[in-house]
């Protein structure tokens, strides 16, 4: 089996619509693809109408979150999306990205970068907001050359010229709220330095004691040292080890199915989790 358990699609910063993100999961070969997007749910239904037949879909989503100052992502799965503490949190989150983006606006036209919030909103097309966003009207105005050149200390970067915070939830919080919707929670490329600063290890273990179920490790921004290093903290902490490719169609690089997750750790978090079922292909539409 090929298991992708981190993807998103249009419904927050990728590029596939949820149903082009699950046709395109199957023409890569994969068995199984978790849609992730960022905070919100709102691309469930459309995936599950066009789910190929043999391909089989993880619901999920990547919860931002804050640890002692660092920002962090929590990949959460198989939980309740109408559960009411774990939805209002979510929405809170995805509320305050329209805010930060416009924020982030001011600080580039102040800069003398002339981006638009219209530019921003068009490039989003009613997903959820972020930064990638803006890092996309950068690329089309020609400031710089990739989304990723736009994820630095000059522009957009965590404490950049043009950074504006947002509203994060504490992961223990996080982490309470998707164990009380039934959910699996794993802790989202922990280890990517390059996006700015990273929790420390102990800060891991003081989320594995408070029920995180795994950490991603296979991931395109840890190198080798980076994996072996949580491969043996995963093993220290009794956490599950997963891999992804953070697939957010042509805005970034990397390939579906280009990390994947051990069918036997999938088989694990499926056992764990109680607010919902991965749902499998039938033909879509």
């Amino acid at each position: 089996m090929r298991i992708d358990l981190h993807c998103h699609s249009t419904a927050s910063d990728g590029t596939d619509t949820p149903a082009e993100l699950v046709k395109n999961a199957a023409a890569a070969g994969l068995d199984v693809v978790a849609l992730t997007d960022h905070d919100t749910t709102r691309g469930y239904a459309e995936a599950i109408a066009a789910l190929p037949e043999g391909l089989t879909l993880v619901p999920g989503a990547e919860l931002s979150c804050r640890y002692d100052g660092v920002s962090m992502h929590l990949l959460a799965y198989l939980f309740d999306p109408e559960e009411p503490a774990l939805l209002a949190e979510r929405e809170l989150v995805r509320d305050d990205r329209v805010p930060r983006a416009q924020g982030m606006v001011a600080k580039l036209n102040a800069l003398g970068v002339p981006v638009t919030w219209e530019q921003v909103e068009r490039i989003a097309a009613g997903g959820s907001v972020g930064r990638p966003h803006v890092a996309t009207a950068l690329v089309e105005l020609g400031v710089v050359p990739t989304v990723s050149d736009a994820f630095t200390e000059e522009w957009l970067a965590d404490g950049g010229r043009a950074f504006v915070e947002k509203h994060e939830t504490d992961p223990f919080e996080a982490i309470r709220l998707v164990k009380g919707a039934g959910g699996v929670c794993v802790f989202a490329h922990p280890a990517a330095a390059k996006r700015g600063r990273t929790v420390p290890e102990s800060g891991i273990a003081e989320m594995a004691a408070a029920g995180l179920d795994g950490i991603e490790v296979d991931h395109m921004d840890h190198d080798a040292d980076a994996r072996a290093r949580l491969r043996g903290l995963a093993g220290e902490l009794g956490l599950l080890v997963t891999g992804s490719s953070d697939y957010h169609g042509s805005r970034k690089t990397v390939s579906l199915g280009a990390y994947t997750t051990d069918p036997e750790v999938y088989g694990e978090i499926t056992r764990r989790a109680t607010g919902a079922f991965p749902v499998p292909g039938t033909g879509g539409a």
